[in-house]
């Protein structure tokens, strides 16, 4: 695979490489792209948080109704 980066984002590439951050421009590309997944994963757990706590928040507030473990199993009769 070859990048046409540009310019600029061929000095970052560059200036990592001279501060010993990486090897070669290969590395740089790769430890970006593992950088951008992890940034991706710890959005996407956020974004579940958040959820999570507007759900508990409706459940509190009595807005959701909720069953308890033994109604389920019985509806399902599990």
């Amino acid at each position: 695979m070859n990048a046409n980066l540009g310019v600029p984002y061929e000095a970052i590439v560059k200036k990592a490489i001279e501060k010993g951050y990486a090897g070669n421009q290969t590395e740089v590309v790769r430890q970006a792209l593992l950088n951008y997944e992890r940034m991706i994963d710890e959005e996407e757990k956020e974004l579940v948080a958040k959820a999570v706590k507007i759900e508990m928040n409706e459940v509190k507030a009595g807005n959701i109704k909720t069953k308890s473990f033994a109604e389920i199993k019985k509806k399902f009769k599990w």
